[in-house]
């Protein structure tokens, strides 16, 4: 059976993206992006063997990411050149099996599907050359020299958008390299060798819109969202949510709203969830309270796995008005709550490398007037996290802030009075999403929960 290989790229130094680190060592989602690309092709069953080509300067990144994550179809780490071509050719010589496939990918395209590294090897059988490309959606028009005039503008419906990665025979494609050597063309992938050297039949994989490569510092807030529309497409089957079963979740303000209705539904999936609040005799200003209750949770099971904290307040008035012993358990229960309840977690959390789940609002972006201790807490809480998750994502624990819309809670109630529910996200549909993210691979993120035209989604709008 012919063996796959793959030939990841990332000695780019990323002219186009600014900063002093290349992007694909960017952080992303808790991860470098070439992390997350690397993972993969390692979990893909047709890949058998990864290669990688970076920048010298940043080989030992690579070495790092490799042990820590303990990748074992990693066989070559290999200096790169100054172009493309370069880094592909000295990727593509490395390999000495004249029978097998070779997939070359950017490490800047983290989001490659199974299925379409699926396809491409399977295509393989029947072409000499794959490449994956998405239908063009946009005009496309040719240049003259000078750079300012349109000279022609193409039949769109014959365009279509490249991308990674790209499939050969090994032999076809190290023999587009030989040609480069005595003779280069000048092209922008390694298809475009195979075209120009005319060596044979190239077919096309319908690539995806999600696979995007990280060019510009934008894009990764692009990605950021990409995270999030997969998980929101993850969590609309709740099959996955057996998984749940015999999982042992702690959830501080979980008498309550959202906390609540967290607990209820962990419970129906089989889960040992257990709400802690004030009325419990549970404080999250009180740091041994907090221990306290996680150990008594541990000392049952013998484990936690997940850790939620939905517990706040809020309270109206301007600063001029509000009194110091007001402002200051505000800031208590609403931030200084959370960093107890992550300190007390980790010991339990790195054990089972788990999730702490924090609650941010709407107002954190910008500060809402009368309830400014409340918006300042929440984007605080936001920023805590996001460092946190890089923080502990050396030992294996994930982070994340679920952001929801205008919840019908109690709290809510409290503080605004009655309102059309109709207009209102419901507990259950922020409980629901809020265990989706337990259940995945995210870390870093802020997920936004919001109502669109009566329906409860997220919201991915850029």
């Amino acid at each position: 059976m012919k063996k796959t290989y793959a030939i990841i790229l990332a000695a780019g130094s990323s002219t186009r993206f600014g900063g002093e680190i290349p992007k694909q060592f960017s952080k992303l989602a808790g991860k470098l992006v070439i992390e997350h690309t690397i993972d993969v092709f390692e979990k893909h069953p047709l890949i058998d063997e990864i290669i990688i080509v970076t920048h010298p300067q940043f080989r030992f990144y690579v070495e790092e990411i490799v042990i820590k994550n303990n990748f074992k179809k990693v066989k070559k780490i290999l200096n790169g050149g100054k172009t493309r071509q370069e880094s592909s050719k000295i990727g593509v010589f490395s390999i000495d099996d004249d029978d097998a496939y070779v997939l070359i990918h950017d490490a800047v395209r983290p989001f490659v599907s199974d299925r379409t590294i699926s396809e491409v090897i399977r295509m393989l059988d029947e072409y000499e050359s794959v490449d994956v490309a998405i239908d063009a959606t946009d005009t496309i028009i040719v240049r003259d020299e000078t750079g300012t005039v349109v000279r022609d503008i193409p039949d769109r419906s014959r365009l279509m958008l490249g991308q990674t990665p790209q499939g050969f025979r090994f032999s076809v494609i190290k023999e587009a390299y030989k040609r480069f050597e005595k003779d280069p063309l000048k092209v922008t992938d390694d298809c475009g060798l195979v075209v120009g050297y005319g060596l044979g039949r190239i077919g096309i994989v319908k690539g995806e819109r999600f696979n995007i490569k990280i060019t510009y510092p934008e894009d990764l807030y692009l990605a950021d969202k990409i995270f999030q529309v997969r998980s929101y497409l993850h969590e609309q089957d709740v099959s996955h949510f057996d998984s749940l079963s015999e999982k042992v979740i702690c959830v501080f303000g979980g008498t309550s709203g959202i906390g609540k209705a967290i607990v209820e539904m962990a419970k129906s999936y089989g889960a040992h969830a257990y709400a802690f609040s004030r009325r419990t005799g549970v404080d999250v200003k009180n740091a041994e309270s907090v221990r306290k209750a996680l150990e008594q949770v541990h000392n049952k099971h013998g484990q936690i796995h997940h850790v939620v904290n939905s517990a706040a307040i809020m309270n109206l008035g301007t600063i001029e008005s509000r009194g110091y012993d007001s402002i200051k358990e505000e800031i208590e229960i609403n931030y200084l709550g959370s960093v107890i309840v992550a300190k007390e977690s980790y010991r339990f959390l790195r054990e089972s490398k788990g999730m702490l789940l924090l609650f941010t609002s709407s107002s954190y972006t910008r500060g809402r007037e009368l309830y400014s201790i409340y918006s300042s807490t929440k984007a605080a809480i936001v920023n805590f996290a996001q460092a946190l998750a890089s923080e502990w994502s050396v030992s294996g624990c994930k982070v994340n802030v679920i952001n929801p819309e205008r919840t019908d809670t109690e709290l809510r109630r409290k503080n605004f009075g009655y309102e059309d529910s109709s207009l209102l996200l419901s507990p259950e549909h922020v409980a629901h999403v809020s265990l989706s993210v337990l259940l995945s691979d995210l870390n870093g993120q802020v997920i936004d929960v919001r109502k669109h035209n009566g329906n409860e989604v997220l919201d991915f709008s850029i």
